[in-house]
């Protein structure tokens, strides 16, 4: 049974940008602040090359990546038309300005992926 783990405290994440969480095993979850207060859970790679997302630029509902600009829906972590992909996403929530995200998923949710080496993502890295 999953229980919501306390990461941070969303006085922590600044408007428009991220923090990022260390796991046991996989690459490590961005957390994102929109300027509706709003907080939103991604693996930290994009899909299209790994780049780290909480490098990126959040505008609206969105992440930019930083290496190649591809922006990310928050959501969904589905890339943006033209471009196709998506990266995981992560439930989160947010009680009395503590961000909690869901140990299960924190343990058990995308770690077999990696950030590529070089070259494109392969199309059999699906969202989960």
């Amino acid at each position: 049974m999953s229980q919501w783990v306390a990461v941070c405290q969303l006085s922590d994440i600044p408007v428009l940008g991220s923090r990022r969480v260390q796991r046991a095993q996989g690459l490590e979850v961005a957390i994102f602040r929109t300027t509706d207060e709003e907080v939103f859970a991604l693996l930290d790679r994009c899909p299209h090359k790994g780049g780290p997302l909480s490098q990126g630029l959040v505008f609206g509902r969105q992440v930019a990546c930083p290496l190649h600009h591809w922006s990310i829906g928050l959501t969904d972590g589905l890339a943006q038309a033209p471009d196709v992909g998506c990266t995981p996403r992560f439930s989160v929530a947010v009680r009395a300005g503590v961000v909690y995200l869901d140990d299960h998923e924190l343990a058990t949710h995308a770690i077999d992926m990696q950030r590529p080496v070089a070259g494109p993502v392969s199309r059999r890295d699906a969202c989960v």
